[in-house]
Protein backbone atom coordinates (compact mmCIF):
# COMPACT_ATOMS: atom_id res chain seq x y z
CA UNK A 1 0.00 0.00 0.00
CA UNK A 2 2.89 2.46 1.23
CA UNK A 3 5.69 1.28 -1.03
CA UNK A 4 8.59 1.05 0.20
CA UNK A 5 7.93 4.07 2.78
CA UNK A 6 7.35 2.62 6.64
CA UNK A 7 5.26 4.46 9.05
CA UNK A 8 7.09 4.47 12.63
CA UNK A 9 6.57 5.74 16.01
CA UNK A 10 5.35 4.44 19.43
CA UNK A 11 3.56 7.61 20.09
CA UNK A 12 0.56 9.29 18.44
CA UNK A 13 2.69 12.12 18.16
CA UNK A 14 5.79 9.80 16.80
CA UNK A 15 3.52 8.35 13.62
CA UNK A 16 2.03 11.95 13.10
CA UNK A 17 5.38 12.94 12.43
CA UNK A 18 6.24 9.81 10.41
CA UNK A 19 3.56 10.54 7.98
CA UNK A 20 3.88 14.19 7.66
CA UNK A 21 7.85 13.11 7.04
CA UNK A 22 6.84 10.93 4.19
CA UNK A 23 4.77 13.65 2.44
CA UNK A 24 7.63 16.20 2.74
CA UNK A 25 10.01 14.15 1.20
CA UNK A 26 7.87 12.36 -1.54
CA UNK A 27 7.80 9.14 0.04
CA UNK A 28 4.36 9.27 0.69
CA UNK A 29 2.87 10.55 -2.61
CA UNK A 30 -0.65 13.06 -3.07
CA UNK A 31 -3.81 10.94 -3.10
CA UNK A 32 -1.64 7.86 -1.56
CA UNK A 33 -4.21 5.61 0.65
CA UNK A 34 -2.53 4.94 4.35
CA UNK A 35 -3.21 1.76 6.09
CA UNK A 36 -6.71 1.20 8.07
CA UNK A 37 -6.14 2.10 11.88
CA UNK A 38 -6.03 -1.56 13.11
CA UNK A 39 -4.05 -2.74 10.54
CA UNK A 40 -0.97 0.18 11.15
CA UNK A 41 -1.55 -0.59 14.99
CA UNK A 42 -0.80 -4.37 14.60
CA UNK A 43 2.51 -3.40 12.48
CA UNK A 44 3.55 -0.71 14.45
CA UNK A 45 2.61 -3.07 18.53
CA UNK A 46 0.37 -0.01 19.57
CA UNK A 47 -3.11 0.06 20.57
CA UNK A 48 -5.68 1.47 17.55
CA UNK A 49 -6.86 4.60 19.86
CA UNK A 50 -2.79 5.68 19.32
CA UNK A 51 -3.36 5.22 15.33
CA UNK A 52 -6.40 7.37 15.59
CA UNK A 53 -5.06 10.17 17.91
CA UNK A 54 -2.46 10.45 15.01
CA UNK A 55 -4.64 10.49 11.96
CA UNK A 56 -6.59 12.68 13.69
CA UNK A 57 -3.65 15.14 14.08
CA UNK A 58 -2.97 14.89 10.59
CA UNK A 59 -6.45 15.54 9.44
CA UNK A 60 -6.53 19.16 11.72
CA UNK A 61 -2.82 19.86 10.01
CA UNK A 62 -4.86 19.27 6.43
CA UNK A 63 -2.22 16.68 5.69
CA UNK A 64 -4.29 13.67 5.36
CA UNK A 65 -8.13 13.10 4.70
CA UNK A 66 -10.84 10.73 5.63
CA UNK A 67 -13.83 9.17 3.98
CA UNK A 68 -15.58 6.72 5.67
CA UNK A 69 -15.00 3.01 4.60
CA UNK A 70 -13.30 4.36 1.97
CA UNK A 71 -10.26 4.99 4.43
CA UNK A 72 -7.83 7.97 5.49
CA UNK A 73 -5.34 9.24 2.11
CA UNK A 74 -3.12 12.42 1.67
CA UNK A 75 -4.83 14.74 0.17
CA UNK A 76 -4.42 16.22 -3.48
CA UNK A 77 -2.58 19.28 -1.93
CA UNK A 78 -1.49 18.20 1.44
CA UNK A 79 -0.95 21.40 3.12
CA UNK A 80 2.89 21.13 3.95
CA UNK A 81 5.32 24.14 3.73
CA UNK A 82 7.03 22.95 0.76
CA UNK A 83 4.08 23.10 -1.71
CA UNK A 84 1.98 26.10 -1.25
CA UNK A 85 0.39 27.02 -5.21
CA UNK A 86 2.28 30.22 -4.55
CA UNK A 87 5.33 28.27 -5.58
CA UNK A 88 3.72 27.00 -8.68
CA UNK A 89 5.53 29.63 -11.06
CA UNK A 90 8.81 29.13 -13.25
CA UNK A 91 11.92 31.22 -12.93
CA UNK A 92 11.20 34.42 -15.21
CA UNK A 93 14.02 35.17 -17.55
CA UNK A 94 15.58 38.68 -18.03
CA UNK A 95 13.38 40.56 -20.47
CA UNK A 96 10.40 38.61 -19.91
CA UNK A 97 7.26 40.84 -18.87
CA UNK A 98 6.06 39.46 -15.81
CA UNK A 99 2.30 39.73 -15.62
CA UNK A 100 1.69 36.38 -13.05
CA UNK A 101 2.07 38.04 -10.17
CA UNK A 102 -1.02 39.16 -9.05
CA UNK A 103 0.66 42.74 -7.70
CA UNK A 104 -1.18 46.39 -8.38
CA UNK A 105 0.98 49.07 -10.52
CA UNK A 106 3.43 50.64 -8.19
CA UNK A 107 2.39 53.83 -10.64
CA UNK A 108 -1.17 53.69 -8.68
CA UNK A 109 -0.07 53.40 -4.68
CA UNK A 110 -0.37 56.86 -3.26
CA UNK A 111 2.98 57.53 -1.18
CA UNK A 112 3.11 56.77 2.14
CA UNK A 113 5.63 59.00 3.88
CA UNK A 114 3.14 61.70 4.73
CA UNK A 115 0.37 59.29 5.97
CA UNK A 116 3.33 57.42 8.00
CA UNK A 117 4.38 60.36 9.51
CA UNK A 118 0.89 61.55 10.59
CA UNK A 119 0.77 58.39 12.15
CA UNK A 120 3.81 59.14 13.74
CA UNK A 121 3.10 62.64 15.16
CA UNK A 122 -0.63 60.77 16.96
CA UNK A 123 2.00 58.46 18.24
CA UNK A 124 4.15 61.27 20.04
CA UNK A 125 0.79 62.54 21.47
CA UNK A 126 -0.52 58.87 22.56
CA UNK A 127 1.42 56.24 22.29
CA UNK A 128 -0.87 52.67 21.90
CA UNK A 129 -0.36 51.08 25.13
CA UNK A 130 -1.05 47.61 26.86
CA UNK A 131 -4.32 47.21 27.73
CA UNK A 132 -5.87 50.33 24.91
CA UNK A 133 -8.67 49.03 22.26
CA UNK A 134 -7.52 47.05 19.89
CA UNK A 135 -8.99 48.88 17.21
CA UNK A 136 -8.48 52.92 17.15
CA UNK A 137 -11.50 54.55 17.53
CA UNK A 138 -11.24 57.18 14.72
CA UNK A 139 -10.61 54.40 11.92
CA UNK A 140 -13.63 51.99 13.59
CA UNK A 141 -16.01 55.02 12.78
CA UNK A 142 -14.81 55.88 9.37
CA UNK A 143 -14.72 52.24 8.48
CA UNK A 144 -17.98 52.22 9.86
CA UNK A 145 -19.17 54.72 7.25
CA UNK A 146 -18.01 53.31 4.49
CA UNK A 147 -19.58 50.11 4.94
CA UNK A 148 -22.99 51.94 6.01
CA UNK A 149 -22.14 53.59 2.52
CA UNK A 150 -22.14 50.25 0.84
CA UNK A 151 -24.91 48.67 2.17
CA UNK A 152 -23.68 46.61 4.69
CA UNK A 153 -25.23 45.38 7.64
CA UNK A 154 -24.37 47.07 10.77
CA UNK A 155 -22.11 45.20 13.10
CA UNK A 156 -18.89 45.48 15.21
CA UNK A 157 -15.44 46.36 13.63
CA UNK A 158 -12.16 44.43 13.86
CA UNK A 159 -8.99 45.30 12.48
CA UNK A 160 -6.49 42.25 11.17
CA UNK A 161 -2.93 41.68 9.53
CA UNK A 162 -4.64 41.53 6.07
CA UNK A 163 -7.47 39.21 4.31
CA UNK A 164 -6.10 35.84 4.59
CA UNK A 165 -5.35 36.62 8.22
CA UNK A 166 -9.15 37.51 8.71
CA UNK A 167 -10.48 34.58 7.33
CA UNK A 168 -8.44 32.11 8.78
CA UNK A 169 -9.58 33.73 12.10
CA UNK A 170 -13.34 33.50 11.36
CA UNK A 171 -13.22 29.81 10.15
CA UNK A 172 -11.91 29.20 13.25
CA UNK A 173 -14.53 31.18 15.00
CA UNK A 174 -16.80 28.68 13.93
CA UNK A 175 -15.50 25.44 12.06
CA UNK A 176 -13.86 22.38 13.06
CA UNK A 177 -11.55 20.14 11.22
CA UNK A 178 -13.25 18.01 8.98
CA UNK A 179 -15.72 20.73 8.23
CA UNK A 180 -16.32 21.63 4.72
CA UNK A 181 -16.15 25.21 3.01
CA UNK A 182 -17.90 25.90 -0.49
CA UNK A 183 -14.85 28.20 -2.17
CA UNK A 184 -15.22 29.86 -5.68
CA UNK A 185 -13.27 27.56 -8.00
CA UNK A 186 -11.11 28.91 -9.91
CA UNK A 187 -10.39 30.79 -6.93
CA UNK A 188 -7.67 32.52 -4.68
CA UNK A 189 -4.74 30.39 -4.48
CA UNK A 190 -3.93 31.28 -0.96
CA UNK A 191 -7.36 30.39 0.36
CA UNK A 192 -7.43 27.06 -1.72
CA UNK A 193 -3.71 26.63 0.48
CA UNK A 194 -5.30 27.90 3.84
CA UNK A 195 -8.54 25.74 4.21
CA UNK A 196 -7.06 22.93 4.03
CA UNK A 197 -4.17 23.53 6.09
CA UNK A 198 -6.90 24.43 8.90
CA UNK A 199 -8.45 20.79 8.74
CA UNK A 200 -11.15 21.86 6.37
CA UNK A 201 -12.67 20.39 3.23
CA UNK A 202 -12.90 22.55 0.06
CA UNK A 203 -16.15 21.73 -1.75
CA UNK A 204 -15.49 23.89 -5.19
CA UNK A 205 -18.12 26.19 -6.57
CA UNK A 206 -18.11 27.50 -10.12
CA UNK A 207 -17.10 31.15 -10.99
CA UNK A 208 -18.84 33.23 -14.19
CA UNK A 209 -18.55 36.63 -14.90
CA UNK A 210 -21.17 37.72 -12.22
CA UNK A 211 -19.74 35.46 -9.62
CA UNK A 212 -20.48 32.42 -7.92
CA UNK A 213 -23.35 30.59 -9.80
CA UNK A 214 -26.13 30.04 -7.38
CA UNK A 215 -27.27 26.38 -8.42
CA UNK A 216 -23.36 25.61 -7.79
CA UNK A 217 -23.27 27.14 -4.17
CA UNK A 218 -26.85 25.30 -3.30
CA UNK A 219 -25.15 22.29 -4.55
CA UNK A 220 -22.61 22.44 -2.36
CA UNK A 221 -24.85 23.69 0.55
CA UNK A 222 -26.75 20.75 0.40
CA UNK A 223 -23.14 18.66 0.17
CA UNK A 224 -22.52 19.87 3.63
CA UNK A 225 -21.13 22.98 3.23
CA UNK A 226 -20.94 24.84 6.68
CA UNK A 227 -19.24 28.25 5.16
CA UNK A 228 -19.64 29.62 1.72
CA UNK A 229 -16.19 32.16 0.46
CA UNK A 230 -17.50 34.48 -1.92
CA UNK A 231 -15.24 37.72 -3.67
CA UNK A 232 -17.50 40.67 -4.23
CA UNK A 233 -15.80 41.93 -7.08
CA UNK A 234 -12.02 41.96 -8.91
CA UNK A 235 -12.32 38.34 -8.00
CA UNK A 236 -9.24 36.47 -7.96
CA UNK A 237 -8.27 35.32 -10.70
CA UNK A 238 -11.10 35.48 -13.41
CA UNK A 239 -11.69 39.34 -12.51
CA UNK A 240 -15.72 38.69 -11.53
CA UNK A 241 -17.96 41.08 -9.86
CA UNK A 242 -21.33 40.20 -8.27
CA UNK A 243 -24.10 42.11 -10.13
CA UNK A 244 -27.52 43.03 -8.04
CA UNK A 245 -29.09 39.95 -9.82
CA UNK A 246 -27.20 37.40 -9.09
CA UNK A 247 -26.09 39.06 -5.67
CA UNK A 248 -30.23 38.79 -5.06
CA UNK A 249 -29.96 34.77 -5.92
CA UNK A 250 -26.92 34.21 -4.06
CA UNK A 251 -29.49 35.47 -0.93
CA UNK A 252 -32.26 33.12 -1.41
CA UNK A 253 -29.83 30.26 -1.41
CA UNK A 254 -28.47 31.81 1.30
CA UNK A 255 -32.01 32.24 3.11
CA UNK A 256 -32.81 28.33 2.56
CA UNK A 257 -29.45 27.41 4.84
CA UNK A 258 -29.32 29.69 7.90
CA UNK A 259 -26.94 28.58 9.31
CA UNK A 260 -24.06 28.79 6.92
CA UNK A 261 -20.90 30.72 8.09
CA UNK A 262 -20.84 34.02 5.18
CA UNK A 263 -17.38 35.45 4.16
CA UNK A 264 -17.27 37.93 1.83
CA UNK A 265 -13.66 39.29 0.85
CA UNK A 266 -13.86 42.85 -0.74
CA UNK A 267 -10.04 42.98 -1.71
CA UNK A 268 -11.00 45.18 -4.66
CA UNK A 269 -12.44 48.21 -2.30
CA UNK A 270 -10.25 51.31 -3.53
CA UNK A 271 -9.37 50.12 -6.89
CA UNK A 272 -12.64 49.38 -8.81
CA UNK A 273 -15.87 51.29 -9.70
CA UNK A 274 -18.42 48.38 -9.62
CA UNK A 275 -20.32 48.68 -6.57
CA UNK A 276 -20.45 46.12 -3.90
CA UNK A 277 -23.78 43.83 -3.94
CA UNK A 278 -23.22 42.56 -0.08
CA UNK A 279 -24.77 39.00 0.21
CA UNK A 280 -25.10 39.73 3.92
CA UNK A 281 -28.26 39.46 5.75
CA UNK A 282 -29.80 35.82 5.42
CA UNK A 283 -27.26 34.18 7.55
CA UNK A 284 -26.89 34.15 11.04
CA UNK A 285 -23.08 34.05 10.97
CA UNK A 286 -21.49 36.59 8.70
CA UNK A 287 -18.28 38.70 8.19
CA UNK A 288 -17.15 40.87 5.11
CA UNK A 289 -13.51 41.68 4.67
CA UNK A 290 -12.22 44.61 3.50
CA UNK A 291 -8.37 44.87 3.21
CA UNK A 292 -5.82 47.56 1.85
CA UNK A 293 -3.16 45.62 -0.11
CA UNK A 294 -4.51 46.42 -3.56
CA UNK A 295 -5.19 50.32 -2.84
CA UNK A 296 -2.46 51.04 -0.99
CA UNK A 297 0.53 48.19 -1.49
CA UNK A 298 0.31 44.65 -0.13
CA UNK A 299 2.96 46.19 2.34
CA UNK A 300 0.35 47.89 4.31
CA UNK A 301 -0.90 44.67 6.19
CA UNK A 302 -4.37 45.42 7.25
CA UNK A 303 -8.01 44.43 6.91
CA UNK A 304 -11.04 45.90 7.97
CA UNK A 305 -13.91 43.24 9.26
CA UNK A 306 -17.18 43.45 10.00
CA UNK A 307 -19.84 40.85 10.92
CA UNK A 308 -22.36 39.13 13.41
CA UNK A 309 -21.68 40.33 16.83
CA UNK A 310 -20.65 36.59 17.80
CA UNK A 311 -18.16 36.04 15.20
CA UNK A 312 -16.76 39.36 15.73
CA UNK A 313 -16.53 38.76 19.16
CA UNK A 314 -14.67 35.29 19.03
CA UNK A 315 -12.46 37.19 16.39
CA UNK A 316 -11.09 39.57 18.77
CA UNK A 317 -10.98 37.36 21.68
CA UNK A 318 -8.68 34.99 19.87
CA UNK A 319 -6.58 37.79 18.58
CA UNK A 320 -6.14 39.01 22.09
CA UNK A 321 -4.82 35.78 22.66
CA UNK A 322 -2.11 36.48 19.81
CA UNK A 323 -0.65 39.17 18.50
CA UNK A 324 -3.26 41.24 20.44
CA UNK A 325 -3.58 44.12 17.92
CA UNK A 326 -2.51 45.69 14.20
CA UNK A 327 -0.43 48.23 14.99
CA UNK A 328 -2.11 51.56 15.64
CA UNK A 329 0.52 53.40 13.05
CA UNK A 330 -0.67 51.42 10.36
CA UNK A 331 -4.25 52.35 11.40
CA UNK A 332 -3.60 55.75 11.86
CA UNK A 333 -1.79 55.84 8.40
CA UNK A 334 -4.94 53.68 6.49
CA UNK A 335 -7.45 56.70 8.33
CA UNK A 336 -5.28 59.68 6.90
CA UNK A 337 -5.32 57.99 3.49
CA UNK A 338 -9.18 57.30 3.30
CA UNK A 339 -9.49 61.02 5.19
CA UNK A 340 -7.16 62.74 2.56
CA UNK A 341 -8.94 60.89 -0.84
CA UNK A 342 -4.53 59.55 -1.33
CA UNK A 343 -6.46 57.21 -3.63
CA UNK A 344 -8.49 58.48 -6.72
CA UNK A 345 -10.63 55.43 -7.08
CA UNK A 346 -12.38 56.64 -10.19
CA UNK A 347 -9.35 56.92 -12.10
CA UNK A 348 -7.21 54.32 -10.68
CA UNK A 349 -10.34 51.99 -11.65
CA UNK A 350 -10.31 53.94 -15.32
CA UNK A 351 -6.65 52.77 -15.45
CA UNK A 352 -6.67 49.15 -14.71
CA UNK A 353 -10.22 48.88 -16.92
CA UNK A 354 -8.99 50.39 -20.21
CA UNK A 355 -5.99 47.87 -19.76
CA UNK A 356 -8.27 45.09 -18.76
CA UNK A 357 -11.00 45.88 -21.44
CA UNK A 358 -8.43 46.35 -24.13
CA UNK A 359 -6.88 42.91 -23.60
CA UNK A 360 -10.04 41.09 -23.39
CA UNK A 361 -11.11 42.97 -26.48
CA UNK A 362 -8.23 42.39 -28.02
CA UNK A 363 -8.04 38.39 -27.27
CA UNK A 364 -11.74 38.23 -28.23
CA UNK A 365 -10.94 39.90 -31.43
CA UNK A 366 -8.53 36.89 -32.11
CA UNK A 367 -10.96 33.89 -31.23
CA UNK A 368 -9.60 34.20 -27.42
CA UNK A 369 -11.95 33.39 -24.98
CA UNK A 370 -11.27 36.06 -22.01
CA UNK A 371 -13.09 37.31 -18.22
CA UNK A 372 -12.47 40.14 -16.89
CA UNK A 373 -14.96 42.25 -15.65
CA UNK A 374 -13.13 44.18 -12.79
CA UNK A 375 -10.07 44.46 -11.13
CA UNK A 376 -6.26 44.28 -12.38
CA UNK A 377 -6.27 40.31 -14.09
CA UNK A 378 -7.87 38.07 -16.83
CA UNK A 379 -8.69 34.60 -16.86
CA UNK A 380 -7.81 32.58 -20.30
CA UNK A 381 -9.45 28.88 -20.71
CA UNK A 382 -6.91 26.93 -22.40
CA UNK A 383 -6.17 22.90 -23.20
CA UNK A 384 -3.11 22.66 -21.96
CA UNK A 385 -1.29 25.24 -18.94
CA UNK A 386 2.61 24.07 -19.62
CA UNK A 387 2.26 24.28 -22.73
CA UNK A 388 0.59 27.50 -23.07
CA UNK A 389 2.84 29.67 -20.02
CA UNK A 390 5.93 27.99 -22.29
CA UNK A 391 5.51 28.97 -25.79
CA UNK A 392 4.54 32.28 -24.03
CA UNK A 393 7.48 32.31 -22.09
CA UNK A 394 9.39 32.12 -24.95
CA UNK A 395 7.21 34.76 -26.88
CA UNK A 396 8.57 37.52 -23.98
CA UNK A 397 5.32 36.76 -21.51
CA UNK A 398 5.89 35.14 -18.13
CA UNK A 399 2.59 34.33 -17.00
CA UNK A 400 0.82 32.76 -13.98
CA UNK A 401 -0.38 28.63 -14.52
CA UNK A 402 -3.96 28.15 -13.39
CA UNK A 403 -3.15 25.40 -11.48
CA UNK A 404 -2.44 27.85 -8.74
CA UNK A 405 -5.99 28.95 -8.65
CA UNK A 406 -7.86 25.87 -9.47
CA UNK A 407 -10.02 22.59 -7.99
CA UNK A 408 -12.00 21.08 -10.19
CA UNK A 409 -12.23 23.77 -13.13
CA UNK A 410 -10.87 23.34 -16.57
CA UNK A 411 -7.28 24.43 -17.29
CA UNK A 412 -6.25 28.52 -17.76
CA UNK A 413 -4.03 30.97 -17.23
CA UNK A 414 -4.60 34.48 -15.30
CA UNK A 415 -2.69 37.76 -17.07
CA UNK A 416 -2.48 40.48 -14.77
CA UNK A 417 -2.67 44.14 -16.48
CA UNK A 418 -0.60 45.84 -14.14
CA UNK A 419 2.52 46.07 -15.85
CA UNK A 420 0.37 46.93 -19.74
CA UNK A 421 -0.60 49.69 -21.65
CA UNK A 422 -3.06 49.67 -23.33
CA UNK A 423 -0.58 49.33 -26.82
CA UNK A 424 1.44 46.30 -25.48
CA UNK A 425 -2.67 44.51 -24.57
CA UNK A 426 -2.57 44.33 -28.08
CA UNK A 427 0.86 42.45 -28.33
CA UNK A 428 0.08 40.30 -25.49
CA UNK A 429 -2.97 39.28 -27.09
CA UNK A 430 -1.01 38.28 -30.32
CA UNK A 431 1.13 36.22 -28.20
CA UNK A 432 -1.77 34.65 -26.42
CA UNK A 433 -3.62 33.72 -29.90
CA UNK A 434 -0.26 32.32 -31.48
CA UNK A 435 0.41 30.30 -28.10
CA UNK A 436 -3.38 28.45 -28.39
CA UNK A 437 -3.05 27.80 -31.91
CA UNK A 438 -2.56 24.24 -33.20
CA UNK A 439 1.18 22.89 -33.47
CA UNK A 440 1.04 22.02 -37.16
CA UNK A 441 0.18 25.74 -37.75
CA UNK A 442 2.85 26.99 -35.45
CA UNK A 443 5.58 25.56 -37.19
CA UNK A 444 3.82 27.15 -40.80
CA UNK A 445 4.38 30.68 -39.18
Amino acid sequence: MLGEYRIEGRRAAEIAASVENGVRTGGLDAGQLLPPMRELAQDLGVNANTVAAAYRTLRERGLIETAGRRGSRVRPRPAVSITPREAIRAEVPDGCVDISTGNPDTGLLPALHTALASAAENAARRSALYGDPAVSEPLARAARRMLDEDGVPGGPVAVTSGALDAIERVLAAHLRPGDAVAVEDPGWGSLLDLVPALGLRTLPVTVDDLGPLPGEAARALREGARALIVTARAQNPTGAAVSPERAGRLREVLAAHPGTLLIEDDHGHGIVEEPLNTLAGPTDHWALVRSTAKAYGPDLRLAVVTGDELTLGRLRGRQLLGPGWVSHLLQDAVLYLWETGAVDVASVARSYGQRRDALVRALRERGVEAHGRSGMNVWVPVPDETGAAARLMQSGWAVAPGARFRLTSPPGVRLTVSPLTVGSAQELAAAVAAALRPAAARRYD
